[in-house]
């Protein structure tokens, strides 16, 4: 069968395949169009399955909202370019649609669910790999509900955060949410503090005050002092507010009658071993690769 240009900007404009993978997936197919989407389809996946191995440590992280959810996600790429795709752009907002609708935390059963348009999220992840030519994870979902006030806010698409209070207004969580992505506290309060992580700061403050010499009283002074020091700088409502340092977040939700039930932030590839290059060491080895070969 003859295969027309029309046919093949056809069927690259339903796929986002190149000129040539369209043509020849046509040729194969007989000019079978569905035939050939599902083809490029499944060459796509395995292009997902090869990449699947590569660090993806760049992306987006997106927040929806509906007044008393919210939804955060972080979708990834290896690059900064690619996360800047219009493509790419595309996939995590319809992701975050589909799990703010879904209601659904678990990425692995998330991958099932289906986006607006039909396709499931793995299936349009993998078309993605295919087009952009790099690795695509979502990687984390959050959610928040509440009968109370909602505010998110992101920072240059690289950090989100969603926070929920019990009194105060939508203004007021929004600002909330801006000094969380910013300052980034462990927990809320000193509730949140882990009981080990506590130990161990006091035992390290213990040993740093005794090397001063001083009595054991004064030693125990001092450990107070940089015990609670340092809890006013993990917690929310101990830190200076990000918009004015000279009142806590603690202060700023008492004035308001208002305190934070639950808070969420996500930033893009943090805890994601990144592989670094040495761009020397990787000349080095191609020119040895290359002698090998010769030899």
């Amino acid at each position: 069968m003859s295969i027309s240009a029309s046919m093949v900007k056809e069927l690259r404009e339903r796929t986002g395949a190149g000129m040539m993978e369209c043509k020849k997936a046509l040729v194969e197919t007989d000019g079978d169009m569905d035939a050939a989407a599902e083809h490029l389809r499944k060459s796509g996946q395995a292009k997902a399955d090869k990449k699947s191995s590569r660090v993806a440590a760049d992306g987006r992280v997106v927040i929806k909202g509906n007044g008393s959810k919210a939804v955060v996600v972080e979708v990834n790429s290896e690059t900064d370019f690619v996360a800047k795709d219009e493509n790419f752009l595309a996939f995590t907002d319809a992701v975050a649609d589909a799990a703010l609708a879904s209601g659904q935390t678990d990425v692995a059963a998330f991958a099932n669910d289906a986006l607006a348009d039909g396709r499931s999220v793995e299936g349009a992840r993998t078309e993605l790999v295919a087009k952009v030519g790099e690795n695509i994870s979502v990687r984390r979902i959050a959610q928040i509900e509440s009968d109370g006030a909602i505010g998110y806010y992101t920072h240059g698409a690289k950090i989100g955060a969603v926070v929920a209070l019990e009194g105060g207004d939508p203004e007021l969580a929004h600002d909330i949410a801006m000094h969380v992505a910013a300052i980034n506290p462990s927990c809320i309060d000193e509730s949140g503090v882990a009981v080990e992580t506590l130990e161990n700061e006091r035992r390290i403050f213990t040993e740093q005050a005794r090397e001063s010499g001083k009595p054991d009283d004064i030693v125990e002074k001092m450990v107070s002092g940089r015990v609670a020091k340092f809890l006013k700088e993990i917690t929310l409502v101990g830190q200076p507010f990000v918009k004015d340092p000279d009142v806590t977040v603690g202060k700023l939700l008492g004035n308001a009658g208002a305190k934070v039930v639950a808070f969420t932030r996500f930033e893009v590839g943090e805890g994601i071993e990144k592989k670094v290059e040495n761009f020397a060491d990787e000349v080095m080895k191609q020119i040895d690769d290359a002698k090998k070969k010769d030899d």
